[in-house]
C-alpha cells in the first residue's frame, strides 16, 4: 500500500505512474482530492474547536471557584464537544474512504522499469546456456510423461477434476528430489533459513501481501461454520495459500525487527493452490498451469537502502538452480504493464522448453519496497534512530518445482524416449541416472451392463 502523505504530495506523479501501468488514474483514485481536502478541513476545524473548549473549561473552573454561575459556559462547552465529535467522525469516515482507495492502488514501478503495455514490451537482460539440439523432434512433457508412465492426468481428473495431475514412480521421485536439491542449495550455499509454514492462512495475511481484496477470485477459500459472504473477509476465515510468499512474509506482520537482524533471508517449500480464474482456456495441456503445484520460495526482509542489491542477489540465487541443472534460460525485466500488483520491479526467469519450442516463466523475482510492509505493518528499528521505519520485502521462486520438472523432462529427453537425470540431481535420485518406462496399466472405464460385477 502506498503512503497517504506520499500520494497527497505527489498526486500527479502517482497518476502518471498508474498510466504507465496501463491503469486509469481516475477510476483508481476516484474523488481522492476532495476526500483528502474534506478530511483535513474537518481535522483543522476540530482542533480549533478543541482549543476553544479548553479555554471555556478553564473559564468554567474560574467561575466555579469564585462562586459564580457557570451554567451557560458549561452548555457552550457541551455544544462544542458535540460539534467536535461530529467533525472527528466525519474525518474518520473520510480517512476510511481514503484507505479504501489506497488499498486498490498498485505499487508504483521504479524508474529502471521499462514502460510498456504487455509481455511483448519486456526487456531481455540476460541469456544463459545453449538451447539443446536434437536429432529427432522433441516431445512435450505431457506426451513423455504418459509414455513413461510417470504422469497421469486421467486419474487426477477422476479424483479431483481438471488441472490436477498424479505423478507415479520416478516422476514423483524427481519432484521430491528437486525440492530437496533446491532447499539444500539455498540453505547451505546461499545462507537462507528454511521455514515450513502453514498451508492455510487468514484474511489478514492475504491482505498483507496484496492478494486481498483485489485477487479474491484467484484464491481457494475454505467455507467455515459462519458461511461464505462474497466481499466479506473475517479474521477467522481460512484460505489455501497461492504461494509461500504469503505465510512467510506474514511471519513478521505487526512486528519490529532490529536492524542487526537485516537482511533476513528465508526459504520455504510449500504446495500452492490457485483457482486460475482469469486463465480460462490457457495452458490446458500438461502441468504448466495447475490448481495445485509445488514451489520453493525465497523471501527477504531488508533495509530500504539495501533492497536493490538484495533483489539482484535473490534473482541470482534462483538462477543458480537453473545453472546447476544446466537448463537454458533468460532473464526478463518486466515492463510496467506486465508487473504484479504489489511489485516495484520484477525479473522473470524463463526456461527453454524444447517440446514446446519456447521460453516459459519459471520464477518471478520481485522487489516490493515498502508496499507489503506498510500493509502488514512490518518495521525495523535503525541503530541511529529511536523511531522505527518500514523495511522492504522481496521474494522470488527458487524455483517453481513442477515447471522445473517439465524443463528437465523436455531438455533431457533421449532418442529412445527415456529421460536422463541431470548430474546435480543424481545423488537426490539415489544414484539413478535415467528415467525409463514404467509399466502401469492405463485407466479403464468401469464395466457396465449385464456382464458387470
Amino acid at each position: 500500500m502506498l503512503d497517504l502523505a506520499f500520494v497527497r504530495a505527489g498526486l500527479e506523479q502517482v497518476e502518471q505512474k498508474l498510466r504507465d501501468r496501463g491503469q486509469d488514474p481516475a477510476a483508481l483514485l476516484g474523488d481522492f482530492r476532495s476526500l483528502d481536502q474534506n478530511r483535513r478541513e474537518r481535522i483543522t476545524e476540530a482542533e480549533q474547536l478543541k482549543a476553544q473548549r479548553n479555554k471555556l473549561s478553564e473559564e468554567v473552573a474560574r467561575l466555579k471557584k469564585s462562586g459564580q454561575d457557570a451554567t451557560a459556559v458549561m452548555e457552550e462547552t457541551r455544544t462544542l464537544k458535540a460539534r467536535m465529535e461530529a467533525l472527528e467522525a466525519a474525518a474518520s469516515e473520510a480517512e476510511e474512504q481514503l484507505r479504501a482507495i489506497l488499498m486498490r492502488i498498485p505499487n508504483l514501478p521504479q524508474e529502471s522499469v521499462p514502460v510498456g503495455a504487455s509481455e511483448h514490451d519486456n526487456a531481455e537482460v540476460k541469456r544463459w546456456g545453449e538451447v539443446p539440439q536434437f536429432s529427432f523432434t522433441p516431445k512435450s512433457h505431457w506426451d513423455l510423461g504418459e509414455q513413461l508412465g510417470i504422469l497421469d492426468f486421467e486419474r487426477a481428473a477422476k479424483i479431483s477434476g481438471a488441472r490436477f495431475s498424479v505423478y507415479w514412480g520416478d516422476g514423483a521421485r524427481l519432484e521430491r528430489a528437486l525440492i530437496g536439491f533446491m532447499l539444500d542449495i539455498h540453505t547451505r550455499e546461499h545462507g537462507y533459513t528454511e521455514v515450513l509454514p502453514p498451508f492455510m492462512v487468514n484474511s489478514k495475511s492475504l491482505f498483507g501481501t496484496g492478494q486481498l481484496p483485489k485477487f479474491a477470485e484467484d484464491l481457494f477459500r475454505c467455507v467455515d461454520e459462519q458461511g461464505y459472504e462474497p466481499g466479506v473477509y473475517r479474521d477467522s476465515d481460512h484460505w489455501l495459500i497461492p504461494t509461500a510468499e504469503v505465510p512467510v512474509t506474514n511471519l513478521y506482520r505487526d512486528e519490529t525487527l532490529d536492524e542487526a537482524q537485516l537482511t533476513t533471508s528465508l526459504v520455504a517449500y510449500t504446495p500452492c493452490f490457485r483457482s486460475e480464474a482469469g486463465s480460462y482456456g490457457k495452458d490446458v495441456r500438461g502441468i504448466i498451469r495447475q490448481h495445485q503445484f509445488q514451489k520453493v520460495e525465497l523471501v527477504k526482509f531488508t533495509r530500504p537502502e539495501d533492497s536493490e542489491a538484495e533483489h539482484e542477489k535473490l534473482t541470482a540465487h534462483a538462477e543458480a538452480i537453473l545453472e546447476r541443472l544446466k537448463l537454458p534460460y533468460r532473464r526478463m525485466l518486466l515492463c510496467t504493464g506486465d508487473m504484479g500488483f504489489s511489485s516495484a520491479k520484477t525479473y522473470d526467469l524463463e526456461v527453454w522448453l524444447p517440446g514446446q519450442s519456447l521460453y516459459r516463466e519459471i520464477s518471478s523475482c520481485s522487489n516490493f519496497e515498502a508496499f507489503q510492509a506498510r500493509r502488514a505493518n512490518i518495521r525495523y528499528r535503525p541503530r541511529s534512530q529511536s523511531k522505527s521505519a518500514l523495511l522492504h520485502t522481496l521474494n522470488g521462486s527458487g524455483l517453481a518445482v513442477g515447471r522445473t520438472w517439465v524443463a528437465i523432462v523436455e531438455n533431457y529427453q533421449q532418442t529412445d524416449g527415456t529421460v536422463r537425470i541431470p548430474d546435480a540431481l543424481v545423488p537426490y535420485m539415489g544414484g539413478q541416472t535415467v528415467i525409463e518406462p514404467r509399466m502401469e496399466p492405463r485407466m479403464k472405464q468401469p464395466a457396465t451392463g449385464a456382464g458387470a460385477k
